[in-house]
């Protein structure tokens, strides 16, 4: 299903690259498992469109945005809102994601 869903994706809006959230081990295991299933298909998805994949750390992209690489997920949200006024987050996974793509665009620019 992910991995359809996000084909779909690539070939409707066509990027030139694509960016992930590197790997972090939380408390639950079992949590920490479904994170790095669900991150290789996204970055299986990614090489078979042919994309570079950029890597972020969660500091990385919490500084990024926010301007502290110790931000909390409500701090984060909060700025995407001033970013992007109007934006409807669909949930703390959009957000994130969308975190990482305003980090890749940004440490990007002029490439």
């Amino acid at each position: 299903m992910l991995d359809r869903e996000l084909a779909g994706v690539i070939a409707e809006f066509r990027p030139e690259t694509g960016a992930v959230e590197e790997v972090f081990v939380n408390q639950n295991g079992q949590s920490t498992l479904k994170l790095g299933q669900a991150r290789g298909v996204c970055l299986l998805a990614l090489a078979r469109a042919g994309l570079s994949v950029a890597e972020y750390a969660p500091t990385l992209v919490k500084k990024a945005i926010v301007g502290t690489g110790g931000a909390e997920k409500a701090q984060v949200q909060a700025m995407l809102k001033v970013l992007l006024p109007g934006v409807k987050l669909a949930g703390a996974d959009a957000a994130d994601a969308l975190a990482v793509a305003i980090t890749h665009a940004h440490l990007n620019r002029g490439i």
